[in-house]
């Protein structure tokens, strides 16, 4: 299977140029994932890590009327 595949590969002229292209793709969207965490609103993130232990409470108090 690679066989077909390194020779469909090597026919093609300036192959060089995908790897480059998928490194710069993955490059850029690491950089704004890191910028848009860096930037989040901190009461944002606490309140949302703070859902799971309140949906909680609120079915358990529901729950016991």
């Amino acid at each position: 299977m690679l066989r077909f595949i390194k020779h469909n590969m090597t026919s093609m002229e300036n192959i060089s140029i995908y790897p480059i292209i998928s490194l710069l793709i993955f490059t850029i969207f690491f950089a704004l994932v890191i910028w848009y965490v860096i930037k989040m609103n901190r009461n944002h993130v606490n309140e949302m890590s703070d859902l799971p232990l309140f949906d909680n409470e609120i079915t358990l108090s529901n729950e016991d009327k």
